[in-house]
């Protein structure tokens, strides 16, 4: 494959279906999947760098010190110490970030989809441990196990884009979500196995502030500045008290708030915006705002902020800084006669290919959870060959179990003979997967699996309309369509070209009322008046109680001894799972999802962009995907 075709890969990778997860997750991937083409120059640069006749500038760099004071106080490292400890902090905080919103709003919300790539990680941490200390036992090296147990998110994902199936969200879905279990116990082996003589008060201080940051939590607090004040003084107190600050990043991240958007919140930020438009002064500007700031989760400002950081610049330089191994006087050859890089190559290359997948099937056999939907045996076995990219934390883990001496060189060349391994068996494993069981993509499906039925599915509109709109929805969602007006902006603007369908996705888990309001509208079409009821339930989202459902039927007038024995009713109830199940094959894991003319819509949802794609279709123009503008996807 020429290098032509491997920048389109991966070019394709990242515009063709990552629009299949959330907005965040998303730019998560983007991000990760780029900053790893800059992590990888850096790798290279600091290679060359240390074996060229310049070597000695490099190593000046790396022992110059920097020193923060404030009055009597002073902060002195040097500057490989800052980028360890200082900036490696932040690239785990953006981790436990994403590891927090996916916990809350994401991925990881499904708790049925988490037990396998958990199982997983911790399976992908135990065996390459065990066999990186069975290489290296009885002797000092045996302390540096820790080296082979994390993955590098950004190479792993780098590396899929180029190397794994043409269509991948799936598959990285599934490996992030076993990145996360890596990430923290990897972390948590960082802070304290590789914790200094440990100072006590300066642990009750960053006891102190994780209560702190629960306390914020826990009292609604929207503005950053106070997190991000109670996040450094947690990153000092830890650095000063023997733990690895590293821990304090991941902690902090895993305790900053990422709650839903609240559509009270949308409608002030909207009509501050409205007010500011008609009245441009500097006070009425400040208080739109604040009112967009507020209607954002914190946690997902500061990822806005922080993400690129780290991606296009902490894990560069952390590259620089670490992977500069100068190779010079033997020092090659002595790593290849050496127990600690065949331990570290064995642990990451096969020890996380054998892990990975045990733990994977081992779960599926047990019946703890499934594959993910478009995954297959094959891609699985092919993300757990890439998973041996250890990069990132194992350089770390190298220099805090070995210092810099013969013993973390020695680790250094095993890390990166191992990425480099493992790469290529992730290649040929993928290779095997396609052509031996069809295994070609590991998407979601994007066409509407239950064509639309005049005879049963709720339609406004001629049924021999040349353009179908199906919403899947959730009464209690604050952002579907009839909600928003987009409904309503759609046929105005296409009228009788348009028939609008709407399925039920209750979403239980996240809406406690979600499927007796779905019961409540299959018992008002049962009486001809769907529409009036959708129309009135959506109007009082926080009246949807089963007596408040009683009281809505009798306000629409309907008959209301039949409604309530329809409430009941085990066919109205069959056809809602029905509805489900139908989202579920047609790849809809949210609400509001959209289906134009039979495949599902992906980015943004507002009236202006579906009236443009509707349009289109019309016109009969393909189906755009530019990364750019898949920057939203259902909330609920």
């Amino acid at each position: 494959m020429s290098w032509g075709d491997w920048r389109g890969r991966a070019k394709g990778e990242r515009v063709a279906l990552v629009a299949q997860v959330s907005a965040p997750l998303r730019r998560f991937l983007g991000t990760e999947a780029a900053g790893a083409t800059l992590l990888l120059g850096a790798t290279l640069v600091a290679l060359a760098w240390a074996n060229s006749p310049w070597s000695g500038a490099y190593e000046a760099l790396l022992s110059t010190p920097v020193a923060i004071s404030a009055g009597d106080e002073q902060l002195a490292m040097d500057v490989h110490h800052w980028v360890n400890e200082g900036l490696m902090t932040v690239f785990f905080f953006v981790i436990g970030l994403e590891v927090r919103r996916e916990l809350a709003l994401g991925e990881l919300t499904d708790r049925r989809r988490v037990v396998v790539p958990l199982v997983a990680g911790v399976a992908g941490l135990l065996v390459p441990a065990a066999i990186f200390l069975a290489v290296t036992a009885g002797t000092p090296a045996a302390a540096g196990w820790g080296v082979v147990i994390g993955t590098d998110t950004a190479f792993l994902l780098g590396a899929l884009a180029v190397v794994g199936p043409r269509l991948s969200t799936q598959l990285r879905l599934f490996l992030l979500t076993m990145t996360v279990a890596d990430d923290i116990l990897a972390v948590t082996v960082i802070g304290v196995a590789y914790a200094d003589d440990l100072h006590v008060p300066s642990l009750v201080v960053a006891a102190a502030c994780v209560l702190a940051l629960v306390a914020l939590d826990r009292a609604g607090v929207w503005q950053a500045s106070p997190y991000v004040l109670v996040v450094v003084v947690l990153w000092l107190s830890t650095l000063r008290s023997g733990l690895h600050a590293s821990i304090a990043g991941m902690l902090a991240g895993l305790l900053v708030p990422a709650p839903a958007a609240r559509r009270e919140l949308v409608e002030d930020a909207a009509r501050a915006a409205k007010a500011f438009r008609q009245s441009p002064l500097p006070s009425v500007g400040r208080t739109a705002q604040r009112g967009i700031v507020r209607a954002v989760s914190v946690n997902e400002r500061l990822q806005a902020v922080l993400h690129p950081w780290t991606s296009w610049v902490i894990v560069p330089l952390f590259a620089l800084v670490n992977a500069g191994v100068d190779l010079r006087g033997g020092v090659l050859g002595a790593a290849l006669r050496s127990p600690v890089t065949w331990g570290v190559v064995l642990g990451l290359v096969v020890g996380k290919l054998v892990g990975i997948s045990a733990g994977t099937f081992g779960a599926v056999r047990l019946g703890w959870g499934r594959l993910p939907q478009g995954v297959g045996p094959g891609q699985v076995v092919g993300g757990a060959a890439l998973s041996g990219i250890g990069f990132t934390v194992s350089l770390l883990i190298a220099e805090l179990a070995f210092g810099r001496g013969p013993l973390r060189d020695e680790a250094t060349v095993g890390v990166l003979l191992a990425a480099v391994l493992a790469t290529a068996l992730g290649w040929v494993v993928f290779r095997v997967a396609a052509r031996r069981f069809g295994e070609r993509s590991a998407e979601l499906p994007r066409t509407l699996a239950v064509p639309v039925d005049p005879e049963r599915d709720h339609v406004l509109g001629p049924p021999d309309a040349p353009l179908t709109v199906v919403e899947y929805l959730d009464v209690e969602c604050p952002f579907c369509a009839k909600l928003t007006g987009v409904a309503a902006a759609l046929r105005q603007r296409f009228g009788d070209d348009l028939r609008y369908v709407v399925r039920h996705l209750p979403l239980p888990d996240v809406h406690p009322h979600a499927e007796d309001a779905a019961m409540a509208l299959e018992a008002a079409a049962a009486q001809g008046r769907f529409w009036e009821m959708l129309g009135r339930l959506f109007a009082h989202q926080d009246r949807l109680e089963r007596d408040h459902l009683v009281e809505h039927a009798a306000e629409l007038g309907l008959d209301v001894d039949r409604f309530v024995a329809d409430l009941a009713d085990e066919s109205a109830r069959a056809r809602i799972r029905e509805d489900v199940a139908g989202a579920e094959a047609s790849g809809a894991r949210g609400t509001p999802t959209f289906f134009l003319n039979g495949r599902r819509h992906v980015g943004p949802y507002d009236a202006a962009t579906l009236i443009a794609r509707l349009e289109d279709l019309r016109a009969g123009r393909p189906e755009p995907v530019p990364l750019a503008e898949l920057t939203a996807e259902p909330t609920s």
